[in-house]
């Protein structure tokens, strides 16, 4: 995938008269956007359209219409050659609902962090809208709405399975993954003069068919009907789709709707070389939300990745509830050096810039690169992950290129600090056996918290996750704290912690409640499970299956017994008094509810708890000393009796 890197003077055009400014009668493309348009890196309608632009194509950027109005979708006019529609950085339901199906108040891609610019099922919504307007102009949908609900999915807010997203839309195909080179070819095949209906050859696409004779080297799903029917034929299928994300071994697969149509996956694009992605990351990015929005405040998510580097992408860490395995892909694919120190200097050159580097990562901070030789020519092992149940004997687990890199930025004129935000998979440090990165980690990449996911303490639970067990999380946390008094430095694990996941009883709650105990803190970042399309955890939700074993797996769903877990995480909160002691009564830990050393609730009702040293307040504050019982201030407290 050849990129022609002509330095780009502008945004694109998001107006006719943006377009006759260019010289322009007509896009090639028309890029519609659930998004406010930020011509970032970050966001995947800046870099799927500055791509297309570096092959010669025209893009015009159609950023939140207003769907209730039809004229909205026409503003730059009918596209050469198709529209791209995407719901935008998130999937719209996720964005607009928290786990709890509450309404969010604000929506950080919209300017001024406004709710409501964008639709429910923003991708469907557009496309039908695109359909009403232009009845035969090519559709090709795209980003991470499309791209995991793909194929016949279970949906968390309707509650109920959802056909393939090529069905409810009416778009013509699915570009999904990270798109670079399915939106080149595709493009391409376009431009020739074929049809997008011809379009059925192309990696990392999805399209649909009255007949599968053509297709090749293909596995038939369960049918939308059989899939409704049972659930076991989804946990089935979900398992299918799960065992065919790699690029170099999946397989094409077919799902019936019905006698004359079909869904049909084509396997995943192959992953991008150094060079590929060097190219990508170096377009003429402006780097920046569109000017128009200053007047409204800005784009709230700009603040969080101005000042960023993203240095990787795909994830081997395999988590159960993560959807990356069906979006990027388990293959790490990696910048160079040399690529990110240049965009550091477009970051030092900013006049905002304060000489801090906020991050350096991707899905995962310290995963530069495929998790062992066999991977960059035959791909990730359909039946195996990289790191659980524990490290493959295969797995090369080293930070020395890490190393180099943050080195290398921090050494920079004008770089002050340079931190790490975007996670690190602790397991994966401890598998190298060089303690360096852990060293270099403590002494100039965290700023006071180090914030890690070991998610629950329960193993039944962890195993369900795709987690490590417990005892490489107590590991790490036991040797960070040697590693940060030896370079005496006061500095702390932050965990997140996640409650309800599939396979946590009360039991299991209870069991991580009694760690948080043991630790003396309550719990800043707590998540309830989230069920988001394409996932393991998700498929188990829906089923009370493990797709990988077809074994029944305990699934908390009713909302009263996800908020009594969320209660236990959270006991020492005088809000959550009633609901973690009838948790515990149920749980038959009564003896948890008293006032010796262990328990976790005094025996009076009401919602005041009591400690030897005062009543805490409302605000989880202690009413002598003011201070909140927080994993800081625990910390501090057991440095200063050292």
């Amino acid at each position: 995938m050849e990129l022609t890197m002509e330095k780009g003077h502008d945004f694109l055009p998001i107006s006719q008269a943006d377009m006759e400014k260019r010289g322009w009668k007509q896009c090639d493309f028309v890029y519609i956007t659930g998004d406010a348009y930020v011509d970032h890196p970050s966001f995947g309608t800046a870099i799927i359209s500055r791509v297309l632009e570096a092959r010669g194509y025209q893009v015009g950027i159609i950023a939140q219409p207003d769907w209730k109005q039809d004229t909205s979708i026409a503003v730059l006019g009918e596209p050469r050659l198709g529209f791209l529609v995407s719901a935008g950085n998130m999937d719209s339901m996720v964005n607009h609902y928290s786990v709890s199906k509450k309404r969010r108040k604000e929506d950080h891609y919209t300017p001024g962090g406004v709710m409501g610019k964008r639709p429910d099922y923003a991708v469907t919504v557009y496309c039908n809208l695109i359909r009403r307007t232009f009845k035969k102009t090519p559709i090709i949908i795209g980003g991470i709405e499309a791209s995991l609900r793909r194929l016949a999915h279970y949906d968390y807010w309707s509650n109920r399975l959802k056909h393939s997203i090529l069905i409810d839309s009416q778009a013509d195909l699915i570009s999904y993954g990270m798109g670079e080179r399915s939106i080149v070819e595709i493009a391409d095949a376009l431009n020739s003069g074929l049809a997008v209906s011809d379009l059925t050859f192309i990696d990392g696409t999805v399209y649909k068919t009255k007949t599968t004779d053509s297709v090749y080297d293909g596995i038939c799903l369960p049918s939308f009907d059989e899939l409704k029917a049972d659930k076991k034929n989804y946990a089935k299928s979900f398992d299918i789709q799960y065992s065919n994300t790699d690029p170099y071994s999946a397989k094409r697969l077919i799902e019936p709707y019905g006698e004359h149509l079909y869904v049909v996956q084509n396997p995943p694009s192959k992953p991008l070389s150094q060079t590929e992605m060097d190219d990508v990351y170096g377009l003429p990015f402006m780097r920046t939300y569109h000017p128009s929005y200053e007047a409204l405040g800005g784009v709230p998510a700009v603040k969080e990745i101005k000042f960023s580097l993203i240095s990787s992408r795909g994830c081997f860490g395999g988590c159960s509830f993560c959807a990356l395995t069906f979006h990027q892909g388990r293959i790490i694919q990696a910048r160079s050096q040399e690529s990110l120190i240049e965009e550091a200097k477009l970051l030092i050159a900013d006049p905002d810039f304060k000489g801090y580097i906020h991050d350096v990562g991707g899905p995962t901070a310290n995963f530069r690169q495929p998790a062992c030789k066999k991977q960059l020519t035959k791909g990730a092992c359909p039946d195996r992950q990289c790191l659980f149940p524990k490290p493959c004997k295969n797995l090369k687990a080293d930070h020395n290129d890490y190393i180099r890199l943050l080195t290398a930025l921090r050494n920079l004129p004008g770089v002050k600090k340079v931190f790490i935000r975007s996670g690190i998979r602790f397991d994966y440090l401890l598998a190298d056996p060089d303690r360096t990165f852990l060293r270099e980690l403590c002494q100039h990449h965290v700023s006071g918290q180090l914030k890690v996911a070991p998610e629950h303490v329960s193993d039944p639970v962890l195993a369900m996750m795709g987690k490590p067990g417990s005892e490489r999380y107590r590991q790490f946390a036991k040797e960070y704290d040697a590693m940060n008094q030896k370079l005496n430095k006061k500095q702390y694990l932050v965990p997140y912690l996640m409650s309800s996941h599939p396979g946590s009883s009360l039991k299991e709650a209870v069991e991580l409640a009694e760690y948080i105990r043991d630790l003396g803190y309550m719990p800043e970042q707590v998540q309830d499970f989230y069920p988001t399309p394409s996932t393991i955890s998700t498929c188990m939700y829906y089923t009370n299956l493990d797709p990988r074993t077809m074994k029944p797996v305990y699934v908390p769903a009713s909302p009263h017994e996800k908020a009594m877990q969320r209660a236990l995480i959270q006991y020492q909160n005088p809000a959550m008094y009633d609901l973690a002691k009838e948790a515990l009564v149920k749980a038959g830990r009564e003896d948890l509810i008293g006032f010796g050393p262990k328990c976790l609730l005094r025996p009076e009702k009401g919602s005041r708890m009591h400690e030897k040293t005062g009543t805490v307040n409302h605000k989880g504050q202690n009413k002598k000393t003011g201070k909140k019982r927080t994993i800081r201030n625990i910390h501090k407290r057991k440095h200063e009796k050292k």
